[in-house]
């Protein structure tokens, strides 16, 4: 049965549209709020007079702003019922074929990518930076280190953060993967040992395995790091790198805190191992309680730091940054030039935008992050008590145990099953160095809370097939996992 939104919700998420005229400016905001999740398909908007008094505007720019509404295919006007919001094309205009290869109904949950919609006013930003982008358009285009105006962006989040970084030190790059694909490439020599997470992040372990680098696993848990079992791993293999991510961990939402990373930066820097630090997450604390330090405050010599706009902003500006030591930049740079010359321009200047109103972006997707997370969690705890998990302070997903009872595979079987239901979640073995994890499920909340509703629904359901019956062996499609 389709909801409905208040008009008095309605309005305090249009915010101050544009009012020249008030019909199209409001008509606009509504397709953003469509577009990127925060206003759900299939509800129907409040009636053209409790939304014009809610606005205080005329009941005709109401009309007309619907009337443009369906115009543009994201709204439907139903005979007697009202008008109900849509998506053109359908759920799946905005999935990718690659990504999610499904072939069942339209209504597909993709909880298999943890990123979440674009920030609020990042459409706006698109059009300002379109007013900066002539003063490029003379010269070649191409800036292997990044935009001045961006990389002195990126180093006042950093000092923001109590850690003084000159833009010099900063190193735009296509995302936080290719970041750590160029500092590998600099870096690591074939076969050279190479510290990553197990549970992790396996585009990551895959991006160092094609570095020539062999992988030593180091245990994570619930609790979070076993730094005396890194200690011993430190000082028996040598390690020349140490892959991690003390930010709301990818995939367990673990947190390092300060006393964790000064041991660790400790721990690191006697056994002459570099740290590469994947800061992606770092903006997405959702309790309100203060960071941690970053990580290259306790060992700046010895810390190379990978950040993104993919999680905090928006995944598609396809923007990340290394910041390093200002002496590691140019090993950086003539690694960086046999993968790509630059980043796009554009978008380089879209993210500068953002970052200048960095906080007021930030707060909006947290809020937005915060009401997910606890609408997942409260579905879970509902539907699927069994299974157990940490409400995260942070991160983008919860990371659940099964109650396996001794079945080999029960994830796996799971994911499967769900799949074919219509959700696509993330088995805890793809997480896995060496496998492993087969009774732990990503589930991230970076979807509007219709939809994680949904999903647990069919997720409860595909539970119950599992839970009741022998393991199916097949294990469903084998995908790109992007985040």
């Amino acid at each position: 049965m389709p909801g409905s939104i208040a008009a008095p919700r309605l309005a305090s998420l249009v915010g101050g549209f544009d009012r020249s005229p008030a019909y199209a400016g409001l008509a606009d905001e509504l397709r953003l709020l469509i577009g990127d999740g925060r206003v759900n398909a299939d509800l129907r908007l409040p009636s053209e007079r409790d939304l014009s008094v809610a606005l205080g505007v005329s009941r005709t720019t109401v009309t007309r702003a619907y009337a443009l509404l369906v115009d543009s295919g994201f709204a439907a006007a139903r005979q007697g019922s009202g008008t109900y919001t849509r998506f053109p094309g359908g759920r799946r205009q905005a999935l990718d074929r690659t990504l999610t290869p499904y072939a069942g109904d339209e209504d597909v949950v993709d909880l298999s990518c943890a990123a979440p919609s674009a920030c609020s006013g990042l459409a706006a930003a698109f059009a300002e930076a379109a007013q900066d982008l002539p003063l490029y358009l003379g010269g070649h285009g191409y800036f292997p280190t990044g935009l001045p105006c961006l990389q002195a962006a990126i180093a006042a989040t950093y000092a923001d953060r109590g850690l003084p970084t000159e833009p010099e030190q900063i190193l735009v790059v296509p995302g936080a993967l290719s970041a750590l694909m160029i500092v590998a490439q600099a870096l690591v020599g074939p076969r050279d040992p190479v510290l990553v997470e197990s549970p992790g992040y396996p585009n990551a372990q895959a991006a160092l395995a094609r570095a020539g680098a062999r992988h030593v696993g180091v245990p994570m848990d619930v609790d979070g790091w076993d730094l005396d079992a890194i200690g011993r791993m430190v000082k028996e293999v040598r390690p020349r790198l140490a892959y991690l991510i003390p930010d709301f961990q990818n995939p367990t939402g673990n947190l390092m805190s300060n006393a964790q990373r000064e041991q660790y930066a400790a721990l690191l820097r006697r056994g002459g191992t570099v740290a590469v630090v994947d800061e992606s997450h770092a903006q997405l604390r959702l309790d309100g309680r203060p960071m941690p330090h970053p990580f290259a405050a306790y060992a700046p010599e010895t810390t190379i730091t990978l950040g993104s706009a993919s999680k905090s902003l928006w995944g598609g500006l396809r923007v990340g940054w290394v910041r390093c030591p200002a002496e590691v930049v140019e090993r950086l740079v003539a690694a960086r030039v046999a993968l790509d010359l630059g980043s796009p321009v554009y978008e380089q200047l879209v993210t500068a935008r953002l970052l200048e109103r960095r906080e007021e972006h930030w707060t909006a997707t947290r809020a937005r992050l915060r009401t997910q997370r606890d609408a997942l969690a409260a579905a879970v705890s509902e539907q699927l008590p069994e299974w157990r998990f940490r409400l995260p302070r942070g991160g983008l997903s919860l990371w659940c145990e099964l109650p396996a009872r001794g079945r080999r595979g029960v994830a796996v079987a799971l994911a499967a099953e769900a799949e074919r239901r219509g959700v696509v979640v993330s088995p805890g073995p793809v997480f896995g160095v060496d496998g492993g994890f087969d009774s732990f499920l990503r589930v991230p909340y970076t979807r509007p809370e219709g939809d994680l509703r949904d999903a647990v629904d069919r997720l409860a359901e595909a539970w119950v097939a599992v839970a009741s019956g022998p393991t199916r062996r097949d294990a469903g499609r084998a995908r790109v996992m992007v985040a």
